[in-house]
């Protein structure tokens, strides 16, 4: 596989200027024999550089200093090899509550900026690698931008409930078409090299050997004057901008309700009140994004973004896993394959059939084209793939993950062979989804080695795999095993053997309860619209269909089978739609008509919906995680909340079944419980373990 432009970036020698050198915290300045002075950003204690409260005020002080002696030119370089700067140190905005105080830093932050801007010589950001939130605001304060091939920018702060806040919303407005700046800003998205050229975001690109030269002939240069075009001048006119504000406020509710996401609504305020008024828009865009960043949804955001750092370091250490040989190849082993091979490991892939495993190829292109690889990397990993009908992989491979149906006798069968071929320190896993691992050990004779890896279908689009222990796998396994699904570029939660283990166990009372409420009359569209509503990405019906109504049918029987609390037999007209082939998604048929990847709804019955539908729902995922962490399932509440979060995509913005309980209020989540069992039943009966949620 070709190397990833940011690795190849790690093996060149970063043009960052010669010449005596003075320090200033976090930057560095040189200046060079031809009159030209390179600030070089390098936070300590990281591979990256975040613009914290540290970093701006060290720049001012190094400002301090090159105004008292103005070189040719002012060149802002990275010193880290992945790119220029991630954008605010975000730890400084944990549990930030008081909007004044953000605002007060917000505006000593834009003086640092402003006076970068303001600099009586010319000014270059050169940009290897990323340039994204504060850092590429960082980049737009200067006259002129150079790109090193590889390089992108962007602003993910919508992610965290937020919109730029360091000059953003206007120095980019100002300098591209404003609408592709909204939209940048609005949907998260980067923009690479060529876009980012064509989008007028940077002046040139070159190749890493080049940057001296660039930089060279810029000297003498001040800002370009660009004219902003007919369509960027009809935009400072409020009628214009209202009409364009209007399109763009329609789209984003369909896709981020204001109710639930505030940031891309206020960005569109921001825009449509104060286009092309900067003192305004800055004034603004201080306001606003105070008030966003003390907000229930941005700490929330804020806390999933920590979440998912938490999660990665279950997998420090190394693997030391090379060769992966996958067993089965259907929809869920071909993806699994396909990921490894994706990220650089040898993997052969076996099934009792020929055709699955000519699937199996085609969906690991399908996957890499996705993921935006180039031809060269593309050939690379599907060379790195090899179909394996007569399992000869068993015998070299470093670790081997049976992905079969789940059977469990077909399982059991299958694993007693696969030992039977195995390397003596292989380490065997089996993708299950709710089979209790100790009844698959017992066919194992070196049981430690043996552990779940639950992967999430997609498992290209789905970064969360449960990493399954149980009473004989060895702490050696279980730590290689974490570290290999951080390799892969995935997301280890450590949880114990248990009946559908944690995300199952948790999201099969959500979709049960679906099931049973179209059993009572009610409209599937009207109950997956109420989980919607709620700020689950899809309603559980969906869900179900997109899962696979046999699946959710064979891990509803598994928990009912194998769990002391109640949980409801599957409704007659689910089982007649799975004996009949009516899977959902992968039939073209199941709860809905599905076409073009898309379930076809129609619209919602008239009949309005029972008030208490939406905690129906709900409810029973908050009772059934409660019941989790008092079986020591996972470790700790903020490990279940990030599972619940990357794997389900449980309301980011409240923060996981956990987090929202307690921002509900626990008495208040149990007394709708004990409501609810009073109406509906005792599988609304609340868990034993509420009394230890504070």
């Amino acid at each position: 596989m070709a190397k990833p432009v940011l690795s190849a970036l790690g093996e060149m020698k970063l043009e960052l200027g010669s010449g005596k050198e003075k320090a200033f915290g976090t930057w560095r300045l040189r200046r060079d024999d031809d009159g030209i002075a390179w600030a070089i950003l390098d936070c300590k204690g990281g591979g990256a550089n975040t613009l914290s409260q540290a970093v701006l005020t060290d720049l001012s002080k190094l400002l301090d200093a090159v105004e008292g002696d103005l070189p040719k030119l002012l060149v802002l370089r990275s010193a880290k090899p992945g790119g220029f700067a991630a954008g605010a140190d975000i730890t400084e905005f944990r549990e930030a509550r008081d909007e004044a105080s953000v605002a007060e830093r917000l505006r000593a932050g834009h003086g640092v900026i402003d006076r970068l801007e303001a600099l009586g010589c010319p000014t270059v950001a050169v940009i290897h690698g990323y340039a994204l939130g504060g850092g590429f605001e960082l980049a737009l304060a200067c006259d002129h931008r150079i790109a090193v091939k590889g390089a992108f920018f962007g602003f993910p702060e919508v992610r965290l409930g937020l919109h730029p806040g360091l000059g953003g919303t206007f120095r980019l407005s100002e300098l591209i078409d404003p609408t592709e700046a909204m939209t940048m800003m609005l949907t998260g998205k980067s923009a690479h090299t060529k876009k980012a050229r064509d989008l007028g975001i940077v002046d040139t690109v070159v190749e890493e050997r080049h940057v001296r030269a660039a930089v060279a002939a810029l000297v003498g240069k001040g800002e370009d004057a660009k004219g902003r075009g007919l369509k960027a001048a009809l935009f400072d006119i409020g009628p214009a901008r209202k009409l364009a504000a209007g399109r763009m406020r329609s789209q984003t509710e369909s896709k981020a309700p204001q109710e639930h996401y505030p940031a891309p609504h206020a960005l569109i305020d921001l825009w449509e009140s104060h286009g092309g008024d900067r003192d305004a828009m800055q004034a603004g865009e201080i306001k606003s994004f105070a008030r966003l960043l003390t907000s229930d949804t941005a700490q929330n955001l804020i806390r999933a973004f920590f979440l998912r750092e938490g999660l990665k370091k279950n997998g420090a250490g190394k693997s030391d896993i090379e060769r992966v040989h996958v067993v089965g190849a259907g929809t869920m082993g071909a993806e699994i394959a396909a990921i490894c091979a994706i990220k650089g490991l040898r993997v052969t892939i076996s099934d009792v059939k020929l055709e699955p495993l000519a699937k199996a190829v085609k969906a690991a292109a399908r996957i890499a084209r996705e993921a935006h690889l180039s031809d060269i990397e593309i050939r690379d990993a599907l060379d790195r793939l090899m179909p394996d009908p007569k399992g000869y992989g068993l015998v070299t491979a470093d670790l081997i993950i049976e992905a079969a149906p789940e059977k469990p006798e077909l399982k059991r069968e299958l694993l007693t062979s696969i030992e039977a071929s195995a390397r003596a320190d292989a380490i065997i896993a089996t993708n299950t989804s709710s089979l209790e691992l100790e009844g698959l050990a017992s066919v194992i004779k070196k049981a430690g080695r043996f552990a779940g890896l639950h992967f999430f279908n997609p498992v290209s689009k789905l970064d969360l795999v449960e990493v399954v222990s149980h009473d004989k796998a060895t702490k050696k396994t279980l730590s290689r095993l974490n570290a290999f699904v951080t390799a892969i570029d995935h997301l280890p939660a450590p949880v114990r053997s248990y009946p559908g283990f944690l995300v199952n166990r948790v999201l099969t009372p959500y979709l049960l309860e679906a099931a049973l409420m179209v059993d009572e009359g009610i409209d599937p569209v009207q109950i997956d619209r109420a989980a919607e509503a709620f700020g689950m990405p899809m309603g559980p019906l969906e869900v179900a269909d997109q899962v696979g109504l046999d699946i959710c049918l064979q891990v509803a029987d598994s928990l009912r089978e194998n769990l002391d609390t109640s949980i409801p037999d599957v409704p007659e007209w689910m089982r007649k739609r799975v004996e009949d082939g009516h899977l959902g998604a992968k039939s073209g048929e199941g709860i809905y008509v599905w076409e073009d990847g898309k379930p076809k709804k129609g619209k919602p019955a008239d009949h309005p919906l029972p008030k208490d539908a939406q905690d129906r729902l709900i409810l029973p995922m908050l009772n059934a995680a409660v019941e989790c962490l008092r079986k020591d399932v996972v470790g700790d509440a903020d490990t279940l909340d990030a599972a619940m979060i990357f794997a389900t995509g449980f309301a980011p913005f409240r923060g996981g079944p956990i987090r929202y309980a307690r921002q509900r209020g626990v008495a208040e989540v149990v007394s709708a419980l004990e409501e609810l069992a009073s109406r509906h039943g005792p599988r609304f009966a609340p868990d034993k373990g509420w009394k230890d949620i504070g």
